[in-house]
């Protein structure tokens, strides 16, 4: 079970990470997500529960969370990393609408 937890007798998936590199500022990055969630998701959508310069955390109508950060690194690169257990289909079709530098790790 290196990626589940049981509790109660049921399996669960633990989190879902995504990490790439995208050619937009992380502001940028950090907006389309809070739109793409809000409005492009209708069945599961999800609003900002907390945010700061760098992340936002989203929370949809059911209490699933997503978090999503984004930064430049050290050459000056726009990271993005995000992590969920429910929005893993979502977050997927999210990341191919940003103009990525790098394909799309998933752990």
């Amino acid at each position: 079970m290196a990626n589940r937890v049981r509790f109660a007798g049921v399996i669960f998936a633990l989190t879902v990470t995504h990490t790439t590199s995208v050619a937009l500022a992380p502001a940028e990055v950090l907006e389309r997500a809070k739109r793409f969630f809000a409005e492009r998701v209708p069945h599961a959508a999800a609003y900002v529960e907390k945010e700061g310069p760098e992340f936002a955390v989203l929370r949809g109508q059911g209490g699933e969370e997503l978090v999503i950060r984004a930064w430049a690194d050290g050459t000056g690169k726009t990271r993005v990393r995000a992590s969920t257990l429910f929005f893993d289909q979502a977050l997927d079709r999210f990341l191919s609408t940003l103009p990525l530098e790098s394909g799309v790790e998933v752990a």
